[in-house]
């Protein structure tokens, strides 16, 4: 992560001595002004007027010299004044502990922070602008959070990608992905993948209210206690021997526990044959558990046969070659591939990805119609044994690759309406190896993505240290939610937030006389500490083109669709949000 550091500056202070002239002087003309606006006042509603002058000075003498004569009248008018005037001071002071009740220990860093104009871009205006730019309607674009230092709300545009790393249990879900999902116009489509159901039953109504068309939920680990009403076919994905070889990336990708070391040999040559095997099935209009049937007969030639007929000879040669090895060599390479296709022997996600007989009537998903506008899709799978998370990370790629083909077509080289994709949990359920080097394209393209992960090891487990620094460059918008105690994470993101020069002044009596001293001194805006101890309900945006800012987030529950959110929990028993 780069580690620029910003500097601000302290706003100016001033002496005590200042302090206690200035408040010398406002008191002296409450006072003054009190006493002539009573006067004044009182003589308006006095039967027998004195008509005492306008001037404070000439006022004053004409007080001293009786000319003038303080009434009843007057007394009354300053009683007046003086409930007022407590009563403004004590509103204040209601108003001041209220807000402070609202604020945190890291609110003073605010101060030396993004604000203002800095901001234009992020917006409700100018998030509104670059909408009508793209020829978005509907929603200015994806809700990020309230600035502390002024309260308005920040927006992404609808080209701009996000990367959030947020801790457990710090309210990512309630105050990211939900505010996302709901802020998308009713043309666009939106992608969700999660391990949990939380996002799926607070936001299925709601869509499907907006769009008009019910949501897709992909569940094959049960997690929602979703029935398979409909399916999908991940060969269908497999057009040619490139998509194969892709759709085994993610077979590998997703079944390798995290941080996992892959062994050069048995692993390259596990993910070719299984490229070839799918490949072989695809073309046969074979279902994909044969593959894995396949894979437990390391001598049937059968897909070596399918793939020579159907004018692949040089994929048919690689799988002949690995049937025909010695047997250690051949029963490690079938080895490995079966441990990459294991998620395909879990019996509750067959009829998700299978047709169940002849007359299956289901609907079949479809990716290209799904990124066309006014459709979501919910992935949801956990990690661990019987994990189905290759095939959200196909299915999720599936969906986006046919966005980003649409796009191609279309006039200015994007969709016509945007799709969102919140990859909630992206290091635990979507292990997308090539999600780094493609990130900053999709946004082009009208494909907006939200990776969501706990921190920033977890990213580093999937992508490699490299890779999760260039997802981290590529994303226009980076919020960090607090609740991480990687000291290294912290202190780049101390360092990308910089520091402030703080003024101080002091004053000494020699026998010379009074001198005032006044210097500088470096500040961290924010340190270690602070990151690491970030309270619930505050966030730090980075943002492309703009300093770093002091968020207070938004939660659901603080939109316009808290009701309708409410009740779609409701409906589908939800446990909560993260």
């Amino acid at each position: 992560m780069p580690s620029t550091r910003r500097r601000g500056v302290q706003p100016s202070t001033v002496s005590a001595e200042t302090l206690l002239g200035a408040a010398a002087l406002v008191l002296l003309t409450l006072v003054v002004g009190g006493a002539w606006c009573a006067i004044h006042l009182a003589d308006l509603l006095a039967s027998n007027p004195q008509h005492p002058p306008l001037n404070p000075a000439t006022l004053a003498v004409a007080l001293a010299t009786g000319e003038t004569v303080w009434t009843d009248g007057t007394t009354v008018v300053v009683v007046a004044e003086v409930l007022f005037l407590l009563g403004t001071v004590g509103l204040v002071v209601w108003w001041r502990r209220r807000r402070k009740r609202r604020s945190s220990r890291v609110d003073r860093a605010a101060v030396y922070m993004g604000s203002g104009d800095e901001l234009a871009a992020l917006t409700e205006q100018g998030a509104a602008a670059t909408a009508r730019r793209l020829g978005v309607t509907g929603a200015p674009g994806v809700p990020i959070g309230r600035v502390v230092a002024d309260g308005r709300m920040l927006y992404g545009s609808w080209e701009d990608m996000h990367i959030d790393i947020w801790g457990p249990r710090t309210g990512k879900t309630t105050s990211r992905a939900i505010p996302a999902i709901l802020a998308a116009p009713a043309t666009s489509s939106v992608l969700v993948t999660s391990n949990k159901r939380d996002a799926t039953d607070a936001t299925r109504d709601v869509r499907a209210e907006i769009t008009g068309n019910t949501p897709w939920v992909f569940d094959p680990q049960q997690i929602a206690r979703e029935e398979p009403t409909w399916w999908w076919n991940p060969l269908s994905y497999v057009t040619d021997e490139v998509k194969a070889a892709q759709l085994a990336g993610h077979f590998a990708s997703g079944s390798r526990e995290n941080g996992a070391r892959a062994d050069a040999y048995f692993d390259g040559e596990g993910r070719n044959l299984l490229a070839g095997l799918l490949l072989a099935a695809a073309l046969d209009d074979r279902p994909i558990t044969d593959v894995y049937t396949w894979l437990t007969r390391p001598t049937d030639d059968t897909a070596v046969a399918i793939l020579a007929d159907h004018g692949f000879p040089l994929q048919a040669d690689g799988v002949a070659g690995i049937v025909n090895a010695p047997d250690k060599q051949r029963a490690g390479v079938f080895g490995t591939a079966a441990q990459m296709a294991s998620c395909l022997t879990n019996r509750r996600i067959a009829p998700w990805i299978t047709r169940q007989g002849a007359d299956d009537d289901r609907p079949h998903f479809d990716p290209y119609a799904f990124a066309r506008g006014g459709h979501t899709l919910y992935s949801l799978s956990k990690e661990g044994a019987g994990t189905a998370g290759p095939l959200v990370t196909a299915l999720t790629v599936a969906v986006v690759e046919a966005a980003e083909e649409i796009g191609s077509a279309s006039p200015g080289g994007r969709l016509p309406t945007p799709l969102l994709g919140v990859l909630d949990e992206v290091a635990n359920v979507c292990k997308w190896a090539e999600l780094p080097n493609q990130y900053s394209h999709y946004g082009s393209r009208g494909i907006v993505l939200m990776a969501i992960l706990q921190s920033w090891s977890q990213g580093v487990e999937v992508w490699g240290q490299e890779g999760m620094r260039k997802l981290w460059s590529a994303a226009n918008v980076k919020v960090y939610g607090g609740g991480v105690s990687e000291t290294a994470f912290l202190q780049e993101l101390s360092q990308l937030i910089g520091d402030y020069d703080r003024r101080s002044v002091s004053a000494s009596i020699s026998r010379d006389g009074r001198s005032t001293t006044r210097q500088l001194t470096n500040q961290t805006t924010m340190d270690v500490a602070d990151l690491g101890a970030l309270p619930r309900g505050r966030a730090v945006l980075i943002a492309s083109g703009a300093p770093p800012t002091l968020i207070r987030t938004v939660p659901w529950m603080a939109g316009p669709h808290a009701q309708a959110v409410k009740a779609s929990i409701a409906a589908h028993e939800a446990g909560g949000q993260s």
